[in-house]
């Protein structure tokens, strides 16, 4: 589409133009990992959001299509990753294989929840509330303990992989 050029469509009969609507949104790139039975777990989502400081929320939404779904909507506690600009690589491995984060440089937290080694920020969480959302579930965490440094993150706009850097 150009620029300038407004499309205005039904998003209940046109998912295409929906989801490049959507697409327009920058978003940053986390990694989400928990323990399963089959052992540590992680799945890539750009559907993370703050949700209240007090008490320390966060959310993100897994579809319930994805064949992880059942390993995150049970899970009791899960870590949340914001990926850094250089960690693409750690984001591809983990698309492809659940189990992927075995091969990734990770450290176990305080209560055994995998943590990706280099993330500008990790959030550890206890599972607060779902709600059912259609074709994905919100989940709610509350934040036990966090950790963030400096770096540039990874993000995803119009379908892409892009980095933001900030301008001296």
């Amino acid at each position: 589409m150009d620029a300038g050029t407004i499309a205005t469509f039904d998003p209940s009969t046109d998912a295409d133009s929906f989801r490049g609507a959507l697409g327009t949104f920058v978003t940053g790139v986390t990694v989400i990992t928990t323990d399963s039975p089959e052992g540590p777990v992680a799945i890539v989502a750009n559907s993370f959001a703050s949700v209240s400081l007090d008490p320390p929320l966060v959310l993100w939404s897994p579809a319930k299509s994805s064949k992880r779904f059942e390993h995150f909507a049970g899970s009791r506690r899960f870590a949340v990753h914001v990926l850094s600009s250089d960690q693409r690589d750690i984001c591809a491995a983990i698309i492809k294989s659940k189990t992927a984060i075995k091969d990734v440089p990770t450290h176990l937290s305080h209560c055994g929840m995998p943590i990706v080694e280099g993330a500008l920020a990790t959030f550890e969480c206890n599972l607060e509330a779902t709600h059912d959302a259609g074709d994905h579930v919100i989940i709610v965490g509350r934040v036990t303990k966090a950790h963030h440094q400096g770096g540039d993150p990874l993000v995803f706009h119009a379908g892409q992989y892009r980095t933001l850097t900030k301008e001296d």
